[in-house]
């Protein structure tokens, strides 16, 4: 039996705090980390899709494999915060639960 939590599971715990913490990561990080501008459109864009989806599981293949693209497979620098290192886990929790 996995622990692996649903794509919706990880939808309702993480989604919140992630849009408290990507805008301020961003504004915080952006100028040393350029890359988090991206990961900021893309979250965006693939929060807009979960919320058009509803109870539907959205379509977010590529917007997923942009994101660990950018980010190295969620490799977090050495030089950032812990909100910036809990943006990036709380990706990485995403993207693998859409794909189990």
């Amino acid at each position: 039996m996995s622990n692996q939590l649903t794509f919706n599971q990880v939808k309702e715990s993480h989604f919140k705090r992630l849009e408290q913490y990507v805008p301020v990561v961003d504004r915080v990080h952006g100028d040393n980390h350029p890359e988090f501008h991206d990961v900021k459109k893309l979250f965006d864009a693939i929060n807009e899709k979960i919320k058009a989806a509803g109870s539907e599981k959205p379509e977010l293949n590529e917007e997923l494999s942009k994101l660990r693209e950018i980010t190295n497979h969620y490799t977090v620098p050495g030089d950032v915060c812990e909100s910036f290192e809990a943006v990036y886990n709380m990706l990485a929790d995403v993207d693998q639960a859409y794909q189990a």
